[in-house]
């Protein structure tokens, strides 16, 4: 626990809860974007030591949320395919798709198998030149230049029968999104530090400037959280609304600039179809036609794809912060980690399943 018990200390995070009911003197609206942050919230029970005035709401920040269904249905057709290896991170095995998951289809014969890194898949590709071995690579900012790497390490190693399927989002154009939602009802948020270490602040400035609405960037622990919180009201109670970098022994403003040259370099933004959202202009990351080689929407055709999303789920109002998992009617029963009607209540990042973990007691 060495480095983190100071950021775990209860008096510490007390006294900023103390300095927070100081400072506030009307009602405020925070939304915190990512699902790990949403998990350390209700685990450490952040929220109820905030003065009713603030109230903490879910955002998108989930990757395996937002992964577009068709997405899913699409990385399914493709594992089923005789000969292929199909790679992916063990949290997308039980995200549902129209008809089934990944684990489901490994149960059926596909050979579906959990990696620890993208490296891990280009390993399988080395040892099975006769397979072809795809990935699935999804997630934000903060995991698209591990995938990058591995595309070039692929492209430089000759590695034709390697390929990923990449489903890259973007958080600075989904803030943009929500803000824009005629529903809306955030007020300030509290940014990802892990994707800020990677793209840095500057990105945000034009959100807060444009949209006059306080941004914290923060990390993942109460006394990170607990600040956050504390730099969105003062700014909210001053009327003031810019960036502030609350997590910078881990963010530098100008991120990693190593990263960033090998996101340039594999990807291109494009618009994005966000699971339970809808389409958003210029809010992910395409694999470029230099790549095209490894890139599984080209190598492999899988044809129309026709979705179908369950309609008692209601995932996508809560990846808005516009309800709480509790307000759904199928939470907790037709709805569980074991039974998911949707990925929120699956990913380990996912809102619902941190509201199944550590507030099931409040549904009745």
């Amino acid at each position: 626990m060495k480095y983190l018990d100071e950021y775990r200390d209860a008096d510490a995070t007390a006294a900023l809860a103390q300095e927070i009911r100081r400072t506030v003197t009307r009602p405020h609206v925070i939304m915190e974007v990512c699902g790990g942050q949403t998990h350390s919230i209700l685990r450490y029970g952040l929220d109820r030591m905030l003065p009713p005035e603030v109230e903490l709401v879910h955002g998108p920040g989930c990757p395996v949320c937002v992964t577009a269904l068709e997405t899913i249905d699409r990385a399914h057709a493709i594992a089923e395919r005789p000969g292929v290896i199909f790679t992916s991170f063990g949290d997308m095995l039980r995200v549902p798709g129209s008809h089934t998951d990944l684990l489901g289809l490994r149960a059926r014969g596909a050979d579906v198998r959990i990696v620890y890194s993208p490296l891990d898949s280009l390993a399988l590709a080395r040892a099975n030149p006769e397979r072809r071995v795809v990935f699935f690579g999804i997630g934000f900012e903060t995991t698209a230049p591990a995938n990058a790497m591995a595309l070039i390490a692929a492209r430089r190693e000759g590695l034709t029968n390697f390929s990923m399927l990449a489903s890259h989002v973007l958080v600075p154009p989904v803030i943009a999104s929500i803000l824009q939602s005629h529903d809306n009802r955030v007020q300030a948020f509290l940014g990802p530090g892990h994707v800020c270490s990677i793209v840095g602040c500057r990105s945000y400035e034009s959100l807060a400037a444009r949209y006059r609405v306080p941004i914290a960037i923060t990390g993942f622990e109460p006394v990170d959280l607990m600040r956050g919180v504390l730099v969105a009201v003062r700014q909210l109670e001053r009327g003031t609304a810019t960036v502030e970098n609350a997590y910078s022994r881990s963010v530098p403003a100008e991120g990693n600039p190593a990263a960033r040259r090998a996101l340039a370099d594999v990807f291109e933004i494009v618009d994005r179809n966000w699971r339970g959202i809808g389409t958003i202009p210029k809010s992910g990351y395409r694999i470029s036609p230099a790549y095209r080689a490894h890139d599984a929407d080209h190598v492999f055709d899988v044809g129309a794809i026709a979705t179908s999303e369950p309609a008692a789920c209601i995932s996508g109002l809560v990846l808005r912060g516009i309800k709480k998992p509790t307000d759904c009617p199928a939470f907790g029963r037709e709805c569980s980690p074991a039974r998911p009607l949707g990925a929120t209540m699956v990913s380990a990042e996912g809102a619902c399943a941190a509201y199944y973990q550590h507030r099931r007691s409040e549904v009745t």
